[in-house]
């Protein structure tokens, strides 16, 4: 056999693998769809704001298999599935359902790279819905549950000196179990969407030291103009020391130490304030330093920004950011994709609708039920983006599918649902606690699931006094927490108000455009209202705005606008759902949007 001939049945052997992926189904697809190569899927650097020199992408071709819950580990697979996107989605290459009488097992290999001999290897997961039970070889290593928070395992123990066995068993009941869901559903129609299981986020590995940075939180001061620096470290012996560079662009502006276990409190002169207008980002090297030899070293970034609210010379309360009254004014954000549902094709996908929702004179996002992956909220830093963050609402025990404007009773919720609840929204916080575009928590929205909310709103904004939180968006309303969230659809309306707190418009609008070939159904598309050509519904916007800008006079101080997108059945989106076709004048809505904004200030 010469070397060409056999070249070519190692090709033909390897090859298939990769050529045999496409994404499933014949639903509509964004541009980006057609650009990922199974070879080379999400390749950034998954956590920006902790970033380290080396790291490996596990991305990929993996074996996948559905069977009965409770079943011991397959012995032979269904197929190939392309993680990191959900088996439910196109862009996975399956497109199943898997439900709660299932369990999706994902297996694959990987091997260390040689010059990472000596170190502890951490085996990461971005994001896995719901309950992943993990093992490294065939033992099992460990499990997480919760569907919007990283994890990750020290896996070295566990490897051996050629190839490594990753295996992964996923359970997800969707919306018949007691965790949070968001808009996922087991039988999506209207506002619930497609279910999503398994791994939905980059899984990757990282080589440590046996003393490393586990975390990092920032808090900024621009009153006293310090930033607080605090950091978690694993393995840490009395003596160590962490370092802290702090740079603006290439100049190193100060170097701080301190003794592993102490805050750092850095002073930053004349400091340069972040907000939508002017996003500026500091940078920061970190170090740690156990005797005398650095171990491990980060480079991460801070802002120094405030939120805050404060009275104003009419007597009503306004949200303030870096203590001057700000208008928020953004997009409800679902976050999904038509392609890969919870999980965008690409990276550049991923920024594009903050880039597109900055465009349209937007300075804020509510995040809507869902928590992205970690470089999206880098990238609303960098770009300039407020951001609201709600938590993901559920279970089906306690999920009420409406509006509710009235205070009253709540609903029961099974103590298994309330504690999962607890963990899963501190893990949110913990997880987004650094990032400086996030100035809002939203426990609650529209009574879904609502339940202690006034214990619920004061826990957070004990964990987290540097933010607003709204405890209920749209209802039930309590005197609890900074602020009282109206929804109204279709029009902005001001039926509620409150004199000792911020008041807002959190949902309106929903001005639905039907756009053929770029629908999701065929049929049953709807919005709150509907319009035939953009002409029509640019003017419809045009309109609840200039009823926005009065509103705002006596009482809002910030509104959210349904929604970034369509999705699914929704056709109310600023863009189709493939992200194809703006359906409104988007100079003419920026216009709008910043008289809106400037209102407050007039």
């Amino acid at each position: 056999m010469t070397k060409t001939t056999l070249l070519s049945l190692i090709l033909l052997i390897t090859l298939p693998l990769t050529a045999q992926w496409k994404p499933a189904g014949d639903k509509i697809k964004t541009k980006w769809a057609s650009e990922i190569d199974p070879k080379n899927v999400l390749e950034e650097y998954p956590r920006p704001i902790m970033e380290r020199g080396e790291w490996k992408n596990l991305n990929g071709l993996w074996n996948y298999a559905i069977q009965d819950f409770g079943q011991s580990k397959p012995s032979s697979f269904d197929g190939e599935i392309l993680v990191p996107f959900a088996i439910e989605s196109s862009l996975s290459g399956v497109m199943k359902e898997v439900g709660s009488s299932k369990n999706l097992w994902y297996n694959t290999t990987f091997t260390i790279p040689e010059n990472w001999n000596g170190k502890d290897i951490l085996l990461h997961f971005g994001a896995v819905d719901w309950k992943a039970e993990v093992w490294i070889n065939d033992i099992k290593i460990g499990s997480h549950t919760g569907g919007f928070t990283p994890f990750n395992f020290n896996i070295t123990p566990f490897l051996n000196s050629s190839t490594q066995e990753l295996t992964v068993k996923v359970w997800d009941p969707t919306n018949d179990g007691p965790q949070p869901v968001g808009k996922q559903s087991n039988k999506p129609e209207g506002i619930w969407y497609t279910s999503v299981t398994g791994i939905w986020q980059t899984v990757w590995l990282e080589p440590v030291n046996k003393t490393n940075i586990s975390s990092i939180k920032t808090v900024p001061n621009i009153d006293e103009g310090i930033i607080q620096i605090e950091t978690s470290i694993e393995g840490a012996s009395y003596g160590d020391i962490i370092e802290v560079v702090v740079l603006d662009g290439d100049k190193e502006l100060s170097s701080t130490k301190a003794a592993v276990g102490e805050i750092l409190e850095i002073p930053i002169e004349n400091a340069k304030l972040w907000s939508p207008e002017t996003p500026f980002l500091y940078r920061t090297n970190i170090k740690l330093v156990s005797n005398g030899s650095v171990t491990d070293e980060v480079k991460s970034y801070f802002a120094m920004r405030k939120i805050s609210m404060k009275r104003d010379d009419q007597g009503i309360v306004r949200m303030q950011l870096n203590n001057k009254n700000y208008f928020h004014f953004g997009t409800l954000d679902q976050g999904w994709w038509p392609d890969g549902l919870y999980t965008a094709p690409t990276d550049e996908a991923l920024k594009y609708d903050i880039v597109k929702t900055k465009e349209l004179g937007f300075n804020m996002i509510r995040k809507h039920v869902k928590v992205e992956p970690a470089r999206w909220y880098t990238h609303c830093d960098e770009i300039g983006m407020l951001v609201w963050q709600d938590m993901p609402n559920g279970d089906k025990s306690t999920q009420w599918q409406g509006h509710s404007y009235f205070s009253g009773s709540e609903l029961i919720r099974s103590s298994e649902s309330e504690a999962i609840y607890k963990k899963e929204w501190k893990e949110i916080m913990d997880f987004l606690y650094s990032y400086p575009s996030i100035v809002v928590w939203v426990p609650f929205n529209e009574a879904w699931g609502q339940f202690k909310t006034e214990e619920v709103s004061e826990w957070t904004k004990s964990y987290d006094s540097s933010r607003l939180v709204n405890a209920a968006s749209g209802g039930n309303h309590y005197r609890t927490g900074d602020i009282l969230d109206l929804h109204n659809y279709p029009n902005p309306k001001l039926y509620l108000y409150d004199a000792e707190r911020v008041n807002v418009l959190g949902e309106y609008g929903g001005i639905g455009l039907a756009l053929e070939k770029h629908l999701w159904n065929t049929d049953k598309n709807w919005g709150y209202i509907q319009f035939k050509n953009s002409k029509e519904t640019t003017s419809e916007y045009v309109k609840y705005a200039n009823e926005l800008k009065k509103l705002v006079k006596v009482g809002f101080s910030a509104a959210v606008y349904t929604q970034t997108t369509d999705v699914e059945g929704e056709v109310n989106g600023f863009m189709t759902y493939d992200r194809k076709v703006d359906k409104m004048n988007i100079q003419e809505v920026k216009r709008v949007n910043e008289e809106v904004i400037r209102t407050i200030h007039d």
